[in-house]
């Protein structure tokens, strides 16, 4: 008997609909439960979540808008962003602080205030490595005193997932996180669910994962999004070996060097204008598609 062809069971967790769908709804909150505890790593357990709206202005009407993929808060009030980023952004750190500004600005109430603040937690999941001589795919960052090496502001905290560098096989997994990372980055490539993830978050994760329980319309939102995806994938793999070969041509290590980023930073723009071209027709807000690509609205609208 012969296939018909290959084909995905699950769907692509580093799209934005994967993203939103398995992390960002009320009937699947209970994976990305799992996933926070899973980053804590027992300093603390999560319950419950409730989910916050994930557009927010600037202080003044004029500000510039923010938009997270995902955005709740805990039990005792403490604010998590996670955030899916596909590409290397030249100013990624940045956007993480300027989000973070939005949980720490709305916890001011009206009248008197003792300036007391929840908790807050940036959570990146990676798609491209910022410290390539380092081979942690794990990073967490806090305030710290420079001279003592010592935290100084516990309440603001940066995780980095590093997804490039989590290479561990299935008989390698030991944690919970362990188990997540794996299952964020194989889920396309899988046809069943492994072994090594038995637990029943997992079994909820590949239900909710598989593409044969989508209705029509979730069906093609889910495929658009996998083709902007793809598109934009096809763009930066092209332009960085247009960059490669710019600067093997020139004969110098410098010349090789400032190809490749030239050519990151020429395949990226090209692909986050192909993402626009793709999402304009979709009607989405325009916020939507800036937070999506990183255009300006200008450039946008142009399209």
């Amino acid at each position: 008997m012969c296939s018909e062809g290959i084909y995905e069971r699950y769907i692509n967790f580093y799209t934005d609909f994967a993203f939103k769908k398995l992390f960002g709804t009320e009937i699947n909150k209970d994976l990305l439960i799992s996933f926070l505890n899973a980053l804590l790593q027992g300093r603390e357990e999560i319950k419950d979540i409730s989910y916050l709206n994930t557009e927010h202005l600037g202080t003044q009407e004029y500000d510039r808008r923010a938009v997270f993929d995902v955005y709740c808060t805990n039990e005792q009030g403490e604010y998590f962003l996670v955030e899916m980023q596909k590409g290397e952004q030249q100013f990624f750190k940045d956007r993480s602080l300027y989000y973070s500004s939005f949980a720490i600005r709305e916890q001011a109430p009206r009248g008197n205030w003792d300036y007391d603040l929840k908790g807050i937690y940036t959570i990146g999941i990676l798609n491209f490595c910022f410290h390539s001589q380092d081979p942690s795919y794990y990073h967490e960052v806090k305030l710290m005193d420079t001279a003592t090496e010592e935290v100084f502001y516990d309440k603001l905290t940066f995780i980095y997932l590093e997804m490039p560098k989590f290479t561990k096989t299935e008989s390698e997994l030991e944690t919970l996180l362990d188990k997540w990372l794996y299952a964020i980055r194989n889920l396309a490539s899988l046809m069943d669910r492994p072994r090594a993830l038995q637990e029943k978050v997992f079994q909820h994760l590949f239900e909710a994962a598989e593409l044969a329980k989508f209705d029509p319309k979730d069906r093609y939102a889910y495929e658009e999004s996998l083709k902007n995806y793809r598109d934009w994938y096809s763009v930066m793999k092209t332009a960085e070996m247009k960059g490669h070969a710019a600067g093997h041509a020139a004969g110098l290590e410098e010349g090789r060097a400032e190809g490749r980023v030239e050519g990151r930073a020429e395949g990226a723009h090209e692909a986050n204008l192909s993402i626009a071209r793709n999402l304009k027709p979709m009607n989405l807000p325009i916020s939507d598609i800036v937070k999506a690509t990183g255009l300006t609205i200008d450039e946008i609208e142009k399209l």
